[in-house]
């Protein structure tokens, strides 16, 4: 199966574009689905002061405005998380759980405690990802996947308007209370996801949930329990050399 298409992977990407996240209060809400022209402007206005301690949920600009600006303040970013696969159309479930961590530019690492052992790196340029119950593990280049453009914010490169058509939904009608979401449609169609739902924490601007949906319905959710930002992350953390034995897979 091609790597793109492999649910870790996907989960992988995806989750990168969450490390970091914020929230604000500014100026009018654009009509739904539209490019909007304030959003670069009020990022650079936004601050720490417009962007914690909220207390209702922001307009779409100004949600998207700090969540670009809590992230360009960032360097790195490590929590514990939970995962939720949902399969729709078999009304199932799968639970897993780890560590992530991300680092500018590009460069993360999903380590599983459930499956165990269980890898997802990238150093900014290789993505790797190792499923150890079946010893095999599948390479490809980062700039070859899908994923770059909806991720080009993380590297400095783009932003998060520049990928998705944003709306807000307040967190009450989510089962998401002290927050909001901001609800992500990828701009260019992909087969990996429909919408990316984005829980951001109204009082530090962070996000602290993340569910992935893709076009069959399936859900992918994550959850990040006391997360660091700016945490010292040790150089070979995003090296990752497998178990011998193991069979490299390169789409």
């Amino acid at each position: 199966m091609p790597l793109a298409n492999r649910p870790v992977a996907l989960l992988l990407f995806l989750l990168f574009a969450v490390a970091f996240a914020g929230s604000s209060a500014f100026e009018p809400l654009p009509a739904y689905g539209q490019t909007s022209a304030p959003v670069a402007a009020l990022a650079a206005r936004a601050s720490a002061a417009k962007c914690t301690a909220l207390a209702t949920a922001p307009s779409r600009d100004q949600a998207v405005a700090c969540v670009q600006w809590v992230y360009d303040q960032s360097r790195s970013f490590q929590a514990p998380f939970q995962q939720l696969f949902t399969v729709k159309a078999y009304a199932t479930e799968k639970t897993s759980s780890g560590t992530v961590t991300f680092e500018k530019p590009g460069k993360m690492l999903w380590r599983y405690d459930r499956p165990q052992n269980n890898r997802v790196v990238s150093d900014g340029t290789l993505m790797k990802v190792y499923e150890a119950s079946n010893q095999q593990m599948y390479e490809q280049p980062v700039e070859k996947s899908q994923y770059p453009a909806a991720l080009s914010f993380l590297t400095g490169t783009g932003k998060l308007a520049d990928s998705f058509d944003f709306d807000v939904v307040p967190g009450d009608k989510l089962a998401f209370p002290g927050g909001y979401a901001l609800v992500g449609t990828p701009k260019e169609p992909t087969p990996a996801y429909s919408k990316v739902l984005f829980y951001v924490d109204l009082g530090t601007s962070q996000v602290r949930r993340v569910m992935i949906i893709d076009g069959q319905g399936n859900r992918n959710r994550f959850d990040f329990v006391n997360p660091q930002f700016n945490v010292p992350i040790p150089p070979d953390t995003f090296r990752y050399v497998p178990p011998a034995g193991t069979t490299i897979v390169r789409p």
